[in-house]
C-alpha cells in the first residue's frame, strides 16, 4: 500500500518538517509538588513553563537556556538530547526550506531530498523521544504526552518508506 504518490512526496516532506517544528514535542503535567503545579510545554526551540499554586508565573526558555539552568542535575543529559535534536530539526528546516525555494536544484542532486528529511526527522523524534523518556524517568514526576515525538517519527516512516519514481 502506498502512502504517499511520488509527485506529492517533496511536498509532504517540506510540509511534515515545518509541521514538526511548530508542535510540542513533548507535554508534562505535575500536580502540586510542595503546593505548586507545574506545566511544561516544551517545543523543539522553546520551553513554556506554567507554575501555579502559590503564585502563578510563566518561564520561556530555549534549549540552550533550559540546557544551562539544568546543568549540575540528573536530568541534565536530557536536556542535553533534547539540543541534539533541536538541531537535527534546524537542519532539517535549513534543507526544507532550500527544497521549497529551489525544488528542481535540489531533485537534481546526488541525495533523495525525501529520503534526507526522512532521516533527518527520523533523528530528531529518536533523540526528542529520548530526551522525553529521560525527562519522565530523572524529572519533576509527572504524565508525559510525547505529540511531537509520535508525529515526527510517523512522517519519518512515511518518508523513507515512499516510491520514488
Amino acid at each position: 500500500m502506498v502512502w504517499v504518490r511520488s509527485e506529492h512526496a517533496g511536498a509532504l516532506a517540506v510540509v511534515s518538517t515545518w509541521l514538526c517544528a511548530l508542535l510540542p514535542w513533548n507535554v508534562t503535567y505535575s500536580s502540586s509538588i510542595a503546593g505548586v503545579s507545574l506545566l511544561f510545554v516544551r517545543f523543539p526551540f522553546l520551553e513554556i513553563q506554567y507554575a501555579w499554586g502559590l503564585s502563578q508565573r510563566v518561564a520561556v526558555r530555549s534549549p540552550l537556556s533550559a540546557l544551562s539552568l539544568q546543568s549540575g542535575q540528573t536530568v541534565e543529559v536530557a536536556y542535553q538530547v533534547w539540543v541534539v535534536g533541536a538541531a537535527a530539526l534546524a537542519l532539517a528546516l535549513f534543507f526544507s526550506f532550500a527544497y521549497y525555494l529551489r525544488e528542481a536544484r535540489v531533485e537534481a542532486g546526488p541525495i533523495d531530498p525525501v529520503r534526507l528529511l526522512g532521516g533527518l526527522l527520523g533523528v530528531v523524534g529518536l533523540s526528542l523521544g529520548a530526551s522525553s523518556y529521560l525527562l519522565a524517568t530523572r524529572g519533576i514526576p509527572g504524565i508525559p504526552l510525547p505529540v511531537g515525538v509520535v508525529i515526527a517519527l510517523v512522517f519519518a516512516g512515511v518518508l523513507l518508506t515512499v516510491e520514488r519514481s
